[in-house]
């Protein structure tokens, strides 16, 4: 199964087990007790610094920009999110392995495991290739991380969505976006905040989050969506 994936990744294995166990959730362990290989915490840890030094490597050589702004864009580039959103692409979701409970969860905690099996890929990818670890670790996250760099300058995605929204909202309309809080539920250890973000007196979006300031950054996110700012 998982050479499948070393397919999609466009990598060929010494061995595969390393492959296999950068998907395998430490969950998956305490539901299969003769599973014969660890699971991806420590390729994880690894695949982490590789990536962080590939991205800083990159940004180093190819931009003249001040250290500020380089560490911003390094930052969209390797947050969970955008991790995420990588696995996906590569269709790393789909070979997975976890317990019957993580699999319910497709919300934030699938996010996060999909981010994590990213980085232990790559970890797995500088063990296996022996003296070529690096370079062709490299080649891996230049491909699917650094190209998604130009678009993270041309649309200002390093910066947080209240900051791009309401400098998009300056610009495009000359007025400062306000946020209101439209409902509030939930106990005091598990709150739900619901925000609207507005124009003046229209309401263009709203957002979801356990805190008001999450609500407002996702009412931001989906303001410049509706937007297509």
């Amino acid at each position: 199964m998982v050479e499948k994936l070393a397919e999609k990744i466009g990598v060929k294995f010494n061995n595969p087990d390393l492959l296999q166990q950068a998907v395998t959730h430490r969950s998956y362990l305490n539901e299969h007790r003769d599973y014969k290989l660890d699971h991806n915490e420590r390729l994880e840890f690894l695949g982490d610094a590789v990536l962080e030094l590939v991205v800083t490597e990159y940004l180093y050589e190819n931009y003249p920009n001040p250290e500020g702004e380089l560490t911003n864009w390094r930052a969209a580039l390797v947050n969970g999110e955008m991790l995420a959103s990588i696995s996906k692409e590569l269709g790393v979701e789909e070979f997975l392995l976890m317990s019957k409970g993580e699999a319910k969860d497709t919300g934030k905690a699938r996010q996060y495991l999909l981010a994590n099996a990213f980085e232990a890929i790559t970890g797995s990818i500088y063990m296996d290739q022996k003296e070529k670890g690096y370079k062709v670790a490299k080649e891996f996250i230049l491909k699917n991380v650094i190209v998604k760099l130009p678009e993270i300058i041309e649309k200002k995605l390093y910066m947080d969505p209240k900051s791009r929204f309401q400098e998009a909202s300056q610009e495009e309309v000359g007025v400062t976006p306000i946020y209101r809080v439209l409902e509030e539920s939930g106990p005091d250890h598990a709150k739900k905040f619901i925000v609207g973000v507005y124009l003046e007196d229209e309401l263009i979006a709203k957002g979801e989050g356990s805190s008001k300031q999450e609500a407002q950054r996702n009412a931001a996110a989906e303001g410049l969506k509706k937007k297509n700012w």
